[in-house]
């Protein structure tokens, strides 16, 4: 297996890396669209996440990572099971190629056990494999459309549900969906974009040093990658430790009536639809505040998520040519300042 850029090592891009230890900390906060130029390291900072993320509990012998306390839904067989002898597995990250058929993505007939036993048997696929982790899908806007109305089924209801050949399968399919595109490419289709928790934005480096660093380090890397990477391993161990300790606190972290209210007032004034999107600020902003080690949730901390957590809610306004990023800071200025 290719040893993986180090998170850590990367340069730049603090909004991409934060939106990303974000969701690390709280799933729950939906998934993450990156989006911006070719060659911004988008791909490489989702393939280094792996390394940042602590092992967790699954089943043993279960096809679909199950959690022994049935945390995310058990599969039929689970659920049978008077025992669930439990083993430490890495998180998985799973990629959805452009070109996957369907039952690539939601599983189909084990055609070789069919052949060789004569027995319809149920060969898992992606969606199973990303149960509990994160499912990652470059170049997301180019998603053929059955394919995006597949995920938009399965994440609203956390259940893989596959018929055929005469087989019924149900199993639980969980997972944070992380996708990554060029905007000038193609536009999402609305429904999958108000899915994504939150939207970053990438862009090229216009600084000379930060551009040559970034040349520097990724040169280094394609000479010696194992030798890169054990460079940063420390500086990757001290993000995983701070990720774990966020985890663990998280539930402590406190959110105050006045930060609510805030949190809404930026809502109404940007005119966003619906109240998903005051609902994946606060959970954002707790997730950084647990980060930081803050006890309480602060104006700081909603200052720093809602350009991620609201740009892509925003309707169109014919009289207004300004970017959804402009929109989101003009507003912050006004309301939490």
């Amino acid at each position: 297996m290719p040893t993986p850029y180090p998170f850590s090592a990367l340069v730049g891009q603090d909004e991409m890396k934060l939106a990303l230890q974000i969701v690390a900390v709280d799933p729950g906060v939906g998934g993450v669209l990156i989006l911006g130029h070719r060659g911004t390291g988008k791909s490489t900072a989702v393939r280094g996440l792996p390394a940042l993320l602590p092992p967790i509990p699954a089943v043993v012998g279960c096809r679909y990572g199950c959690h022994p306390d049935g945390v995310g839904g058990l599969c039929d067989a689970c659920r049978d099971r008077a025992e669930r002898p439990s083993r430490k597995r890495p998180v998985p990250v799973v990629d959805l190629p452009l070109g996957a058929t369907e039952d690539r993505v939601v599983g189909t007939l084990d055609l070789e056990r069919a052949l060789t036993e004569g027995v319809r048997a149920f060969e898992p696929g992606l969606l199973a494999q990303a149960h509990r982790g994160f499912l990652y899908v470059d170049e997301v806007n180019l998603l053929e459309d059955h394919l995006v109305d597949l995920l938009l089924d399965v994440a609203a209801s956390g259940e893989n549900l596959v018929e055929r050949e005469g087989m019924s399968v149900r199993h639980p399919a969980r997972f944070v969906l992380v996708g990554s595109g060029n905007p000038e490419e193609g536009e999402l289709r609305p429904q999958l974009l108000d899915r994504f928790g939150l939207s970053v934005e990438v862009t090229t480096p216009t600084d000379l040093q930060e551009r040559v660093e970034v040349i520097r380090r990724r040169d280094a890397f394609d000479r010696h990658p194992e030798t890169f990477a054990a460079r940063w391993r420390s500086q990757d161990g001290r993000i995983r430790s701070r990720l774990k300790q966020a985890r663990d606190r998280l539930d402590e972290v406190e959110v105050g009536p006045e930060i609510l209210e805030r949190a809404s007032a930026l809502c109404l004034a940007l005119g966003t639809d619906g109240l998903r999107g005051e609902l994946t600020l606060i959970r954002a902003a707790r997730a950084v505040a647990a980060l930081e080690g803050a006890g309480t949730v602060a104006s700081s901390h909603i200052r720093r998520v809602a350009p991620s957590s609201l740009r892509h809610r925003l309707r169109r306004d014919p009289l207004d040519d300004t970017g959804s990023t402009a929109r989101v800071e003009r507003a912050i200025a006004e309301v939490l300042e």
